[in-house]
């Protein structure tokens, strides 16, 4: 392992021998603010629940409290970038939605999501080819965030380099009125409603929520508007049915594209080339209706059935790449309209198959489609031209059957194992045949084993090793252009192969007292046919295979209570992604480029750090919200990450501080919760996230300077 590895690690085991030293000298009054954290937080490992403590994998909990006072609660990027193994890069660019990845899965994105999985209350947000959208998720009505990265998350199939899962909070026994309002740095503003009441065997958690900004560079303002709506229902004593609905506006979010090196050093609150000639914006609308019914057969077996359906329509004016006057200046429109739908059946139960031997398995199915009409054509000056230079069906469709059983095997051991068939289907119908027919289909399979074992060493140890197989179709996105003769054409390309993966990881979860958790994790991923950009030019993309890849890396958690009143978390993340195999790519220029052997994957940083410090003055840690006043210091650190496959480009890394202050108070029945939050204490300037490959060097994204958000949130019964 490299010197700056070592340095880490070196680091890590000081502060954690110091914690155990000053732990033997504190003596608490108080229930120890983990408790709850070891032993009775049930989580979704992989397809079924189970103790977060004992799941043989890397998962990670975020609860209500946390993501209620991390601030606005507009974007993931406020809580994901606490969980160690995940990247959560703010782009500040409503039009292209976040950029995360998991363990390096999903870095290459130039907008929306790839290579791992969303889902929220059970539903797939993600269509069968891997694409998703984190925009849509429900922050302030969300109740946890589970995050699954490593070997078990290839139980989810296609693109599951990582799972993050969000689930929408149980209706309040008595009838609830929350309230929320935010506002700050660069025109902020967010305001949020939410009734909840569970009445004899229904419950109904509904919840309102609208966000605008101004924006931080030029051409920045976005607004949106989202809906988000939960029904259950007890219809029998062994049969519960959950109604979900959730609706997504985003009217308008302009696109300030990215920046060359020159433009950020510059003008880094620019926006890119032509973004305002060409008027580059985007405009969204979605809606999701789903049913989750669970019926349990007997003591043992339950069986659950999910049906949902949705639309997606979505309008984007793009910025030509051109030098010509203002006048001149002729750009494109792409427009889309989704329709997506999906079913699963599967089946849970628990068995006793001999002295202190007890299985628990699932066996299930799932099929899911996504069907859109995508159309382009001219604009000039950012106002749409007559006529069509693109018109097509895409198609996305899986069929999927899974298992998984878990196995404890007498006190000491138990066996986690699973596989997956997944069959995915690609399909293009070409409608405009001025250019040519560029129709075309193409079906990817795989079977995905996983494979582990745990040592319960004792109540307050567990080790794990784990091995799981998974892959990687390519987007409909990516296999929407083809290569002939050097140039890009419009041509379905049914020869860019699926990305199959080798996940290695062994683990440790350490109760090192009751006020003091250490989690450890090493992994290693081999991944072959990495699908990689080969050529990029006036906004089209073609992808190719790039062969080999490695990653390696390890992951450190520790939690302490110092005493009753100051806490502290620390999560560490060092990964290095490299390509083994050299391969070639073109440039816009149409020369060839050769990517070297150990050339690092673009889009990842080596190194990760976020620290936090909380302190509150009611000496009650475990109460939930906390009461009382709450001061929290975090740091979050990340290393520089390339901005090509060249590894030519550089952004360079960063350290910040943000700070947060809670206080909540009640008066009569009214709980109330006061919250200021300034980032980014020290004013620096920062590169938030990177586009990789991008074919004009517009690669940098600005992050943003010092600013700070106000909020007051009101809740009281009705």
């Amino acid at each position: 392992m490299s010197t700056p590895y070592q340095k880490i690690i070196s680091c890590m085991l000081c502060m954690l021998g110091l914690g155990c030293m000053v732990q033997q000298q504190l003596s608490f009054a108080q229930t120890s603010p983990f408790k709850n954290e070891i032993e009775t937080i049930e989580i979704q490992a992989g397809k079924m629940g189970q103790v977060q403590f004992d799941t043989p994998a890397s998962i990670s909990v975020i609860d209500a409290t946390t993501i209620s006072g991390s601030g606005p609660q507009v974007n993931l990027t406020e809580t994901l970038n606490q969980v160690p193994g995940v990247m959560a890069l703010n782009r500040n660019n409503y039009a292209q939605d976040l950029q995360i990845s998991i363990r390096g899965f999903g870095a290459r994105a130039a907008f929306g999501l790839r290579g791992i999985r969303l889902m929220t209350d059970g539903i797939p947000a993600s269509t069968p080819d891997g694409q998703g959208q984190a925009s849509t998720v429900s922050l302030t009505s969300t109740d946890r965030i589970e995050v699954l990265t490593g070997p078990l998350a290839q139980i989810y199939g296609n693109a599951s380099g990582g799972v993050i899962q969000t689930f929408t909070r149980e209706a309040s026994n008595l009838p609830m009125f929350n309230s929320q309002l935010y506002v700050g740095s660069y025109g902020l503003l967010r305001k949020d409603i939410q009734l909840s009441q569970k009445s004899a065997d229904l419950g109904i958690v509904a919840d309102y929520s609208t966000f605008s900004t101004q924006g931080f560079r030029e051409n920045s303002d976005a607004q949106r508007q989202q809906l988000n709506t939960v029904i259950t229902s007890q219809l029998q004593s062994d049969t519960k049915v959950k109604w979900i609905f959730n609706a997504f506006d985003m009217p308008l979010a302009r696109d300030p594209l990215g920046l060359t090196g020159a433009q950020y050093a510059n003008a880094s609150k620019s926006s890119g080339n032509n973004a305002l000639l060409d008027g580059a914006r985007k405009t969204v609308s979605q809606q999701q209706y789903g049913v989750v019914a669970n019926h349990q057969l007997d003591a043992q077996t339950t069986i659950q059935a999910k049906l949902y359906a949705g639309t997606r329509d979505n309008l984007q004016y793009q910025a030509s790449s051109s030098n010509l006057p203002a006048v001149a200046i002729n750009s494109t429109w792409v427009g889309l309209g989704r329709h997506f739908s999906g079913f699963g059946l599967q089946a849970k139960s628990s068995q006793n198959l001999g002295e202190q031997v007890q299985m628990n398995w699932v066996i299930g199915s799932e099929f899911d489609r996504s069907s859109e009409l995508r159309q382009g054509g001219p604009t000039l000056a950012g106002d749409i031209k007559p006529g069509l230079t693109r018109s097509e069906l895409n198609q996305s469709s899986n069929q999927d059957f899974f298992a998984q059983a878990n196995t404890h095997m007498g006190e000491f051991w138990s066996l986690t194992t699973g596989v997956r068939y997944s069959e995915v289907k690609l399909e293009n119908a070409d409608y405009f045949l001025s250019d040519g027919d560029g129709s075309g289909r193409v079906k990817y399979k795989a079977l995905s084993p996983i494979l582990g074992l745990t040592w319960h060493a004792n109540d307050a140890l567990n080790l794990y090793i784990q091995e799981g197989h998974g892959f990687e179709t390519p987007a409909l996105s990516e296999v929407a252009y083809s290569l002939n003769a050097g140039n890009i054409k419009g041509n379905f390309n049914p020869n860019l192969l699926a990305s199959h993966s080798r996940h290695f990881e062994v683990g440790s979860k350490w109760k090192v007292s009751s006020h003091q958790l250490f989690n450890a994790a090493i992994f290693q991923i081999k991944s072959d046919d990495e699908i990689i950009a080969q050529m990029a030019k006036s906004g089209q993309t073609v992808y190719g295979n790039a062969g080999k890849t490695l990653r390696e890396g390890i992951e450190l958690t520790h939690k302490l209570a110092w005493h009753d009143q100051l806490t502290s978390s620390l999560s560490l993340s060092a990964l290095r992604a490299s390509y083994v195999n050299a391969f070639n790519s073109i440039n816009s220029a149409g020369q060839n480029l050769l990517i070297q052997s150990g050339n690092q994957m673009p889009g990842i940083a080596q190194r990760q750090v976020f620290a936090s410090l909380i302190w509150q003055s009611d000496k009650s840690i475990p109460s939930k919200p906390p009461k009382g006043t709450q001061v929290e210091l975090d740091l979050l650190a990340r290393s520089g990450i390339w901005a090509n496959d060249t590894n030519v480009d550089y952004a360079s890394g960063f350290a910040i501080l943000n700070l947060k202050l809670r206080h909540a108070f009640q008066v009569r029945n009214f709980e109330n919760m006061i919250y200021l939050g300034v980032d980014n204490l020290a004013n620096k300037k920062t590169i938030g996230s990177v586009i990789v490959n991008q074919a004009s060097s517009q690669f940098y994204e600005p992050g943003l300077n010092r600013n700070y958000s106000l909020g007051v949130q009101i809740k009281h019964p009705l």
